[in-house]
């Protein structure tokens, strides 16, 4: 099992959820506000009069299968539209309750 951290744009969300939903990932976490800036290039999210937009973040357990599959849909809305800013990272799980 792995864990998946996706950080996006806000409006992401609705095709991320379609995301995990297409690949059989029903369980996770969100953050609807988030605040940050990608470390290459984008606009940053910080809620601010200068940089008004925020970001949101989604934690969500994945069966090792289904990760590539995940990440490759993710990959794909984020060159659609590459300034809104979409990041993934993935973690092993190794045990849980």
């Amino acid at each position: 099992m792995k864990a998946i951290l996706i950080t996006f744009d806000q409006a992401h969300y609705n095709h991320i959820i379609e995301i995990l939903e297409r690949n059989s990932c029903r369980g996770f976490t969100s953050w609807q506000q988030v605040s940050g800036r990608g470390s290459h290039d984008g606009e940053p999210h910080f809620g601010s009069h200068a940089w008004p937009s925020l970001a949101s973040a989604i934690i969500t357990m994945v069966e090792d299968k289904r990760v590539d599959a995940v990440l490759e849909r993710l990959k794909a809305l984020d060159d659609e539209r590459p300034k809104l800013g979409l990041r993934a990272f993935v973690w092993p799980i190794e045990a849980t309750i």
